[in-house]
């Protein structure tokens, strides 16, 4: 629809009219590269187990937390995760995937995929949240909605 067309339509309904370019953008971001955003604000917090947040974090708390503040609340454990996740390769990882540790019925540990490689996590008591390069290829990955 062009502009005129729109105006002429706005009026004939009644309705007001506000120009200007509407973008999809940001609402057809999938909400896995809303939660990767959200897992690296984070950056620098404390790991503290049971954690989930705001200001400190387990493995599965920073994941749970990171997806909650974009509208889909997860299981709590990083098991749980996973069980609930749509399994993928890793080659048909993108950012936003979860990264899990371990075995698919002992999971012990999770992060959030950024791309080329890298993770954010929230790795273990005395650190802090941060974006790591994958360590090992020996992992499982997780897509969740």
């Amino acid at each position: 629809m062009n502009k005129s067309t729109c105006v002429a339509l706005s009026a004939a309904l009644g309705g007001t009219l506000v120009l200007g370019m509407a973008t999809d953008s940001h609402a057809a971001t999938p909400i896995r590269v809303k939660a990767l955003s959200t897992a690296a604000a984070q950056k620098g917090d404390p790991y503290k187990s049971g954690a989930e947040g705001p200001n400190a974090f387990d493995c599965s708390g920073l994941t749970y937390y990171s997806f909650k503040k974009n509208g889909k609340t997860l299981p709590r454990t990083a098991q749980a995760q996973y069980n609930k996740s749509t399994k993928i390769s890793a080659s048909k990882r993108t950012k936003g995937d979860l990264v899990f540790f371990g075995g698919a019925n002992s999971i012990y540990h999770v992060g959030i995929y950024a791309g080329s490689g890298y993770i954010w996590h929230s790795p273990k008591p005395g650190e802090r949240v941060k974006k790591v390069k994958l360590w090992t290829s020996s992992v499982r990955y997780g897509r969740i909605g």
